[in-house]
């Protein structure tokens, strides 16, 4: 990890662009128009060149994105799990892009890490990308025993859209379906916490607009999550009844409550520019909102750090640790 420069470790956390259950709605399985995007950018390559994984490539659900590897921390008795979700805009991304570094420490921790893929905007609006991951969470869990995974101690990771999707479903009601025919949809999809890093709590224009400084309401990985016309106008063109929905609804922080899990939020000084979607000030929003509930919530800068390549991290894994009943405290 020392041998990481700055801008190849903000590519492993997989920063630069708004990061892209069987559908519980029919607006996720609505295909937007236009071309398709590739799964992955251009310049990405996997980052995770460590210890092979465990479990791959092993499929949660019926679509082809629908996959995840899985590192198994040695233990005798079940381990919490991590899971990691890539961002890339919802419209990109993959699962390769974890974070070795982070990898290696939690599975010297005694802490399982799993990374997740997820149906994308070029496939499937919103909310399909916040649905795909809760079922990848509710199959962990279903399955867990086998993983020797303990299903009471789950986490969820991410940057960027992989944020996004962490926090909506660390504050979304338990989405588990006690009466479904499907035994996966009767896990729950609760989280003991949360970590998000170059995080946006808002998918709604509108509020990300009083939020961040400059036009960062109008990035087009938006417009595409929602299956609208890149060149929709937000300050001209009219929200209708199912949009507005839409954007409430994808909004994580809409659904924060007091009885919500911690969360640890991290943002780089960098992005503290006028029209940035990773902007800090989505995390000063977050913790404004979630102290006033009364609930953790731990919010860092790079700048906070003399190494932050690997002491984020460090911290990172305590947060977990703490949060998993691994800490005497």
């Amino acid at each position: 990890m020392d041998s990481l420069s700055r801008r190849g470790f903000l590519k492993a956390l997989g920063v630069g662009v708004l990061s892209p259950a069987v559908v519980r709605c029919e607006s996720s399985s609505q295909k937007p128009s236009g071309p398709k995007p590739s799964s992955k950018r251009p310049d990405q390559k996997p980052v995770s060149k460590g210890r092979t994984a465990d479990v791959q490539d092993h499929s949660y659900g019926p679509n082809k994105l629908n996959k995840f590897d899985l590192w198994i921390a040695k233990s005798d008795s079940p381990t919490p799990l991590v899971v990691y979700i890539h961002g890339g805009g919802f419209r990109g991304g993959d699962k390769s892009s974890v974070n070795q570094y982070m990898l290696e420490q939690t599975l010297q921790s005694g802490i399982s890490f799993a990374s997740i893929n997820y149906r994308l905007s070029g496939e499937a609006i919103y909310p399909a990308q916040m649905h795909d991951s809760a079922r990848a969470i509710q199959y962990i869990r279903r399955n867990a025993r086998q993983w020797n995974i303990d299903p009471k101690r789950l986490a969820a990771y991410g940057g960027s859209a992989g944020s996004g999707i962490s926090q909506w479903l660390a504050f979304h009601d338990d989405m588990a379906n006690p009466k479904s025919k499907d035994p996966v949809e009767r896990e729950s999809t609760r989280l003991s916490c949360a970590i998000p890093f170059n995080a946006q709590d808002t998918y709604d224009p509108r509020q990300i607009k009083k939020i961040v400084p400059g036009n960062a309401y109008d990035h087009v990985a938006l417009k595409l999550l929602y299956g609208l016309p890149e060149d929709w106008n937000w300050d001209e063109d009219k929200v209708d009844e199912k949009l507005d929905a839409l954007l409430k609804d994808a909004s994580p922080i809409n659904h924060l409550t007091k009885d919500d899990p911690p969360v640890f939020v991290y943002h780089f000084a960098r992005s503290n520019q006028p029209g940035n979607i990773h902007h800090s000030k989505f995390g000063k929003h977050l913790k404004e909102e979630m102290d006033k509930l009364g609930i953790e919530c731990v919010r860092r800068m790079d700048t906070d750090y003399t190494s932050p390549q690997t002491e984020s991290v460090d911290e990172m894994v305590q947060f977990l640790k703490k949060h998993f009943s691994m800490l005497d405290i």
